[in-house]
């Protein structure tokens, strides 16, 4: 080949990468920044959320941690603290119940189960009583007489039994507290009846609204009420009824009428026996002082108990 002959030139073009929008580092970047977003609204999200006391906490812990760890305290690490790890208990966090607060509500709830089926059946013993009483009054002679004015009725202390007195019949003679014979038999043979139940009995006595005259000085139709509703107990006593059944016997005078239309109406002059139902008789058993809660229940079981088996065997 001759000197002259001229080589072809190579020209080598080097691209360079990674500029604009043709590279990827870019996004990394983005993502860190995002994440970092995130985090940072996370943070703004948890303060927000933050008592004013445990954010304290978390200053002092943050400023002085070792300080706040020895001297512990609201950002020591207390159940109330974003900071988890001290505190008096940590098993205790607000919004939760512990076990033992779950198990008296669960007994709670099954005493005021058991009570309401309790009432229940001894509302039905009760309303089956008043039955057996019309009946026994329909079928004794010395009672059927006297029918108009034995007030048979459920009242929220139980089944109240009223003898009340007509004009021309009373029970007592007047402005005494002798009873009439025929009160007496009818005493008598409802004292014989309520033998037969277990619940206590309450008994009040009742005149009309005009006053008392004559006999001693201060004697009022008060005493006279409370002298008329003893000796009916006694005969409800002498009829074969358990003197231990007997829980109050009060005289009311005039306060509680029969027939507020007519003070001075015979009708409000009665008698008024309660065969009292358990809530009643646990209200007056506990003479104004607080509650045994616990013998209560306790009492509440045994007396349900009997009463409930029964109704269970007759369904």
């Amino acid at each position: 080949m001759s000197d002259d002959s001229q080589q072809p030139i190579v020209v080598k073009r080097i691209k360079k990468g990674g500029g604009g929008h043709h590279g990827g580092a870019w996004k990394i970047a983005y993502a860190d920044f995002v994440t970092a977003m995130m985090a940072f609204f996370l943070l703004m999200w948890l303060l927000g959320s933050t008592t004013k006391g445990d954010l304290k906490g978390i200053a002092d812990y943050f400023q002085t941690p070792l300080k706040v760890a020895l001297s512990g305290g609201s950002g020591s690490g207390d159940s109330s603290s974003v900071i988890q790890g001290g505190g008096e208990d940590l098993s205790r966090t607000y919004g939760q119940v512990k076990r033992g607060d779950v198990e008296a509500e669960k007994k709670t709830i099954n005493l005021q189960r058991l009570r309401a089926d309790f009432e229940r059946a001894e509302k039905q013993r009760l309303e089956s009583l008043k039955g057996e009483l019309e009946a026994l009054i329909e079928a004794t002679p010395a009672l059927k007489q006297f029918k108009n004015q034995l007030l048979l009725d459920l009242t929220t202390e139980g089944l109240r039994i009223q003898i009340v007195d007509e004009k021309n019949r009373p029970m007592f003679d007047s402005a005494s507290s002798e009873l009439k014979p025929y009160t007496r038999d009818i005493l008598r043979e409802i004292g014989r009846a309520l033998n037969k139940v277990e619940n206590r009995i309450s008994l009040s006595g009742h005149t009309d609204a005009t006053p008392y005259a004559g006999g001693d000085r201060g004697f009022g139709n008060w005493e006279l009420s409370t002298n008329r509703a003893n000796a009916s107990r006694r005969e409800l006593v002498a009829g074969g009824m358990d003197d231990s059944k007997m829980i109050r016997v009060v005289g009311l005078a005039s306060t509680v009428l029969y027939d507020k239309s007519d003070p001075h109406g015979a009708i409000n002059r009665r008698i008024s026996i309660v065969i009292l139902n358990k809530r009643t008789e646990e209200a007056i058993l506990r003479d104004g002082k607080a509650a045994d809660v616990e013998t209560a229940d306790e009492a509440l079981q045994a007396a349900a108990a009997p009463a409930l088996a029964a109704e269970s065997s007759q369904r």
